[in-house]
């Protein structure tokens, strides 16, 4: 069975969020630190990772990541300033 992620981008502290799901979250971050990924990450600057969860099943991804876009944008920075309260980019931890 296949993992999955469920991530969350911005381009700074309390900016624009961007909720994802990927089966390769390092090869997914190439992707849109090298603009080809999302139209939305490319218009909004969002290249820092700053909430990267990972889960059993790309099933399970895909859930939480539905569930995740459904939230509200308070819940959401919440839930990153509980594991990453600096908005620190996680994407060094990748690679």
């Amino acid at each position: 069975m296949r993992c999955g992620w469920t991530y969350i981008l911005t381009n700074k502290p309390e900016g624009v969020l961007h909720v994802g799901v990927t089966a390769d979250l390092a090869a997914r971050m190439m992707q849109h630190r090298a603009g080809t990924g999302s139209s939305f990450c490319r218009k909004y600057g969002l290249k820092r990772l700053v909430l990267a969860e990972q889960h059993s099943s790309i099933e399970n991804a895909i859930a939480r990541e539905k569930a995740l876009k459904a939230w509200q944008r308070a819940w959401k920075i919440r839930l990153i300033e509980d594991v990453n309260p600096n908005w620190e980019d996680l994407f060094d931890q990748l690679v």
